[in-house]
């Protein structure tokens, strides 16, 4: 999936985005992650998976900053994580949480809260941001549910709203934690929409931490698998031709993944 070309203003294809280099990490005397490595690249869509215990969280919490590794280092666009200037360039969405049905806030009310990474809170909207606010409404097929109460929605909608939100502000590196859990076939089908039209795009990188790569097996470019430390990094094909199907057999990565040593 990774685009062939960019705007001379925009990123170049290649650029690292996010590296990590011998990343350890533990809770008390319990390692859960150890000596892990990783590069993700401008264009790239990139699959972090593994076992349940196997340190997806913590890991992706260390390379946002939010946890400081016991050795190794990160740089989030060549900065540190935890001092990055332009928040803006990193769009995160969490596991869905839980919303109030009584939430009186809408959806583009919602997504428009995503802008603020890049304008800042005290500038009154313009054009550009009315513009970019509908453009990622519109990318997650949400445009004729924008005045809706987010509340109302179905799960799958209201984790189309939150993706919206991270696409609003124009990230560069987008991040998602398990995003298509639970949602309904057609959401996952506008979620996989929206995850290639910004990478085609606007040359956004793409990091998905999840179990199931179904909707999306076969726009991957590259496959993370972690268990403490990296125990793979290739491509899906390299990845099929050990017997593991991501797209077919629903269950096969999911079993695979458990059965790691």
């Amino acid at each position: 999936m990774s685009v062939t070309g960019a705007t001379a203003l925009g990123p170049t294809p290649g650029t690292p985005v996010l590296e990590a280099r011998g990343i350890s990490f533990s809770y008390g005397r319990d390692p859960v992650l150890e000596d892990v490595g990783l590069e993700l690249r401008v264009g790239e869509f990139v699959a972090l998976v593994g076992p349940n215990g196997s340190g997806k969280s913590t890991l992706l919490r260390v390379l946002l900053g939010l946890l400081r590794p016991a050795s190794g280092a990160v740089r989030l666009f060549g900065e540190d994580p935890r001092e990055l200037h332009e928040q803006w360039r990193l769009g995160y969405v969490p596991q869905r949480p839980d919303v109030d049905r009584d939430l009186p806030a809408t959806v583009e009310e919602v997504v428009a809260t995503g802008r603020l990474a890049r304008t800042g809170w005290w500038r009154r909207p313009r054009a550009e941001d009315r513009w970019a606010v509908a453009h990622a409404i519109d990318s997650v097929g949400l445009a004729d549910l924008r005045r809706r109460r987010v509340g109302e929605l179905s799960g799958g909608q209201q984790q189309r709203v939150f993706i919206a939100k991270a696409f609003a502000s124009e990230p560069e590196l987008l991040v998602l934690d398990e995003p298509v859990a639970g949602v309904d076939a057609e959401s996952q089908r506008l979620f996989r929409e929206s995850l290639t039209h910004l990478i085609t795009e606007h040359s956004a990188t793409v990091f998905l931490v999840s179990h199931e790569l179904g909707p999306v097996a076969q726009d991957i470019d590259r496959i993370i698998v972690l268990k403490r430390h990296v125990v793979f990094d290739g491509s899906p094909q390299e990845l099929t031709r050990t017997g593991v199907s991501l797209g077919v057999h629903r269950d096969d990565l999911p079993l695979w993944l458990e059965g790691l040593e």
